[in-house]
């Protein structure tokens, strides 16, 4: 499928909408939301997307702009100056102390959100509702192409809600959500935002800035840029796990046995990261209809699994990718019982290289792919209200090169759904279903010794539960039942060879079903007067579960690791809470913590692997009206459930200091965060990481950063 096809149909799509402005509209909403709603709920303020917070405690992802505690499932909002503090070069690791919230930690350069143990294309990534569009999913150590640096707010949602964007709402969806496409005008003539950031660990540099600017009283133009560049990191001791240092140590081969003492850096970690875009809007009483078009561009090194028992071969690989993307963006009020229309789609032609240490090409994967959808949104009426539309998305993938491992293919999903919930004061109760009909085609491929194969699916899924307010406390109980279908991936069954990024020959079954599963899920949350908390507990039982096993045979020197379909079950849960101590004269002192934890386990056949372990977060926070000072210990525990040719990994805790500044006062968005990350250089590895035993994570990392508005 060519890229000027895709660019064709988007454009068909696009002419379907109506992009007209009701003269006789109600007042401004920002994201659907009434600029006081969110105070009158005592949630904060809504304002311009584009200039200031939304109130942190509101969710917008799936139009849904409702107060998180409304919501059935877990729930994470990070913004304001909570993301300035955990912003990174990658969104998983932006993203890992978040409930529920694991990162893949392939090295610096790729690391993918993981939640509640769920990978790839059961943990789906978004901007503004679509899809990244690269090869994230296809293995562990592809980036995905969003730069956190550009987010206003990044959601992460699950619950039935999560449905609008994909049949696993197990996992559920991370939306981030930036001001490429604007939503309303600025009140300044022009208005700037920016970054700027050093961290001491792998001497990474940071600069993004972005500018709005309103022409003619109804168009606003946009442009943004951002540039991260870091060295290899430096890590808080041995580099290889216990066991491979012992394994090393033991080799009669001096160059492994070197490997022992290996330390303090972990080579071929460092990368290179810039993007540009530029983008405009219409913004009128009644709608808004916007467009922009962005590059993105990346150089990174995937640490080496070195190979420490015969027959294994070690590679030191870099990947060079590119993406360009045009985004499209429409809604317009309609009254009566549909009051907006609101369309979403986006065509993006993507490459990357794996380099090898030569600097010669070893494989190139190229990837095109349109997502659109529409969704109609029903008035609210007697406490009724609802979303329904309909999805497409179309990929083609080519992997070209000497390690080759997937056969051209194209994937085609189309799809319809609708979330429903009503209000009824005390009860409240949500409503979500979703139909998918997967095309998967793969052409003949005589390197792979493959014919053309092809398979199709159809999906139903639907979840549903209700809450009930436990008296005028706030405090809201809430129950959700779940059935989601998901359709193999053409990498899982397509897959038959050497990947050189994951260091693995991988194979898939072309020959898999569905995967199913069937959960509930509880929810405690609720808040007060200095206080507020979340609680839930999980349970899914899955049919025909998908992952990947290492089969402890070689093949062209690397492990072998084989798709299976099997019978799983996992529960876990998770917990975040806040109080406030005291308050001295403007200062607030505050406690929060987080813990989550995830069993899973295959049927007959043991743990699930790479599941995180046991995670507890506390810390203490003195907010004042010019400065914040923060103190935080995250403990993980030992993680010694583990599958068959699986490691275990020792526990670690993290200490974390930060001060962040605010000279012109705490509702200014102009900040300096001064923060010492692993102060102690301890030595941490995630368990979820393929490359754990060979990757740590970064030791002690002082870093800076500076955020202003104008």
């Amino acid at each position: 499928m060519s890229f000027a096809r895709l660019l064709l149909g988007s454009a068909a799509l696009a002419c379907a909408l109506p992009a007209y402005a009701r003269p006789d509209a109600a007042p401004a909403e920002t994201d659907g939301v009434p600029a006081d709603a969110a105070a009158q709920a005592g949630q904060g303020t809504t304002t311009d997307p584009n200039h200031q917070e939304i109130g942190a405690n509101i969710v917008v992802t799936a139009s849904l702009d409702r107060p998180k505690a409304d919501l059935l499932g877990g729930t994470t909002v990070l913004s304001g100056e909570a993301l300035t503090r955990s912003l990174r070069p990658t969104l998983g690791d932006t993203l890992a102390r978040q409930p529920g919230v694991s990162s893949s930690s392939f090295g610096p350069g790729a690391s993918r959100p993981i939640l509640r143990g769920l990978q790839g294309d059961r943990a789906r990534v978004l901007t503004e509702g679509i899809g990244s569009f690269d090869v994230s999913t296809t293995s562990v150590d592809h980036a995905v192409a969003i730069n956190p640096l550009i987010a206003d707010r990044i959601e992460v949602l699950r619950g039935p809600a999560a449905l609008l964007f994909g049949p696993s709402a197990i996992g559920g969806v991370v939306n981030v959500i930036d001001s490429r496409i604007p939503r309303t005008l600025p009140e300044e003539p022009v208005h700037l935002d920016g970054i700027v950031g050093y961290g001491s660990a792998a001497d990474e540099r940071t600069a993004s800035g972005s500018i709005d600017v309103p022409v003619g009283g109804k168009v606003v133009l946009h442009a943004d840029g951002s540039y991260t560049k870091s060295d290899d990191l430096e890590t808080g001791g041995h580099i290889l796990a216990g066991p491979q240092r012992r394994a090393a140590a033991a080799s009669s081969d001096p160059d492994i046995a070197d490997l022992a003492n290996l330390s303090g850096t972990l080579p071929n970690s460092s990368a290179e990261t810039w993007q540009v875009a530029g983008g405009a809007a219409v913004v009128a009483d009644g709608g808004n209809l916007g467009f922009s078009v962005s590059h993105y561009d990346t150089n990174y090194g995937v640490p080496v699994r070195y190979a420490i028992e015969p027959g294994e071969e070690a590679e030191e690989v870099r990947i060079a990718m590119r993406q360009t993307r045009l985004d499209m963006r429409g809604e317009v009020e309609t009254g009566g019982f549909i009051d907006r229309l609101r369309f979403r789609g986006a065509i993006a032609d993507y490459r990357h290289q794996e380099l090898e240490d030569t600097g010669e090409v070893g494989t190139t994967f190229y990837s095109q792919g349109l997502e659109a959808r529409v969704e109609a949104q029903q008035a609210v009426r007697g406490g009724w209200r609802g979303t329904t539309g309909a999805q497409m998305l179309i990929r083609t993938l080519n992997v070209i090169g000497e390690e080759k491992f997937l056969p051209r293919n194209e994937t085609q999903q189309y799809s319809v759904f609708t979330l429903q919930s009503a209000d009824f004061g005390t009860v409240r109760g949500e409503l979500s279903g979703r139909y998918e009909r997967t095309e998967a085609v793969a052409q003949p491929d005589a390197d792979l010794g493959n014919g053309r194969l092809e398979r199709s699916f159809n999906a139903f899924s639907a979840a549903g539960g209700a809450s009930i307010g436990l008296g005028s406390s706030g405090i809201r109980f809430g129950v959700s039942l779940s059935h989601s279908e998901r359709a193999p991936t053409a990498e899982e069954l397509f897959a038959n060879g050497p990947h050189a990024g994951t260091q693995a020959f991988e194979i898939g079954d072309v020959n898999l079903g569905v995967e199913r599963s069937n959960g509930v899920e509880a929810t405690l949350k609720g808040g007060g007067d200095g206080f507020d908390f979340s609680l839930a507990a999980y349970h899914n039982w899955y049919d025909g579960f998908i992952y990947e096993q290492p089969t402890g045979e070689l093949e062209d020197g690397l492990p072998v690791y084989q798709y299976n379909q099997v019978d799983a079950r996992f529960y876990g849960l998770e917990a975040e809470a806040s109080a406030r101590l005291a308050q001295i004269g403007s200062t607030a002192v505050v406690v929060d913590g987080v813990a989550d934890y995830t069993h899973a386990t295959i049927k007959n056949g043991g743990p699930v692997p790479r599941i995180p372990p046991l995670r507890l977060l506390g810390g203490i926070e003195a907010q004042g009206a010019l400065a914040q000072g923060r103190l935080e210990v995250e403990h993980v525990t030992k993680q010694d459930r583990v599958a068959a040719n699986e490691t275990e990994t020792g526990a670690y805790t993290l200490v974390n200091a930060s001060l962040t500044l605010k000279p012109w006062g705490r509702n200014n968005p102009t900040s300096l965060l001064l923060s010492a990350n692993n102060l102690f250089d301890v030595v941490a590895r995630r368990h979820a990481s393929y490359l754990k035993d060979y990757a740590p994570l970064a030791g002690r990392d002082l870093r800076v950063t500076a955020r202003f508005a104008l």
